[in-house]
């Protein structure tokens, strides 16, 4: 017979024993030894049915094939662009990638994105060197004007989204901004200053609780009590991806 020993949502260590018994199955962050279900790092637990995983509360961004990131341009080439997506790995966009327009040999490419530009961009293909090669051919992908960016944990990005968008959803209707989250864990905020500030006060708020039960309903307790609206909690889009600024 099957036993849980820790909690969902409790935070373990690597070595902690999270069931015994052959009832439960392990999944990313734990191994079984025997007949127990062990922490391979440090984690929240997650407890699905029979499926015990830890979802990491730090780490740098893991890139993969689909993710929509938001990179920063760091250098022109003749044919491309070096993209930082806030991860070890170098990533390239290629003119082929980037535009349909003609664009002939010896252009200048700053035309297009310059060095200090952040982009809107999907992952189509990680080498086995991890090696990244962006697409800007897609809805929403485009270069971010105005507004500004901040980085989050990457792990906790799911949260800042929440189900079906529904978390930052409620941000966008409570502050009035436009933003864009990045599965690498950078967000694209636009506003006035006084609600841009609001909308990081309440990310963060949401990357530090996010292990913490009832937290949709302490969001929204917060964005009412700064922004004096009532907000309707319902599901979201997940991004702005397909509005144009």
């Amino acid at each position: 017979m099957g036993e849980l020993l820790v909690e969902n949502k409790a935070i373990v260590i690597p070595g902690e024993d999270l069931a015994s018994g052959m009832d439960f199955l392990p999944s990313f962050g734990t191994y079984r030894d025997k007949d127990r279900i062990v922490a391979s790092r440090l984690g929240l637990v997650s407890i699905d049915g029979k499926i015990i995983r830890i979802i990491p509360l730090a780490g740098k961004y893991n890139p993969k094939r689909g993710d929509t990131i938001i990179g920063k341009v760091e250098d022109v080439s003749y044919s491309g662009w070096r993209v930082n997506t806030n991860c070890a790995y170098p990533a390239m966009l290629s003119v082929k990638d980037a535009t349909s327009e003609f664009v002939g040999r010896g252009a200048d490419l700053t035309q297009f994105f310059d060095v200090d530009d952040y982009l809107v961009a999907k992952i189509f293909n990680v080498t086995s060197q991890k090696l990244i090669d962006l697409t800007m051919k897609g809805p929403g992908l485009r270069k971010l004007i105005g507004g500004r960016v901040i980085e989050v944990n990457t792990n906790k990005v799911p949260r800042i989204i929440g189900k079906q968008g529904s978390m930052v959803h409620m941000i966008k209707e409570a502050t009035g901004c436009k933003i864009i989250v990045g599965q690498n864990g950078l967000l694209w905020i636009l506003g006035d200053l006084k609600n841009e500030i609001i909308a990081i006060e309440a990310i963060r708020k949401i990357e530090q609780e996010s292990h913490l039960s009832g937290l949709t309903e302490r969001i929204k307790e917060f964005l009412e009590k700064v922004t004096g609206k009532k907000i309707e909690e319902r599901q979201g889009e997940e991004n702005d991806l397909s509005k144009e600024t």
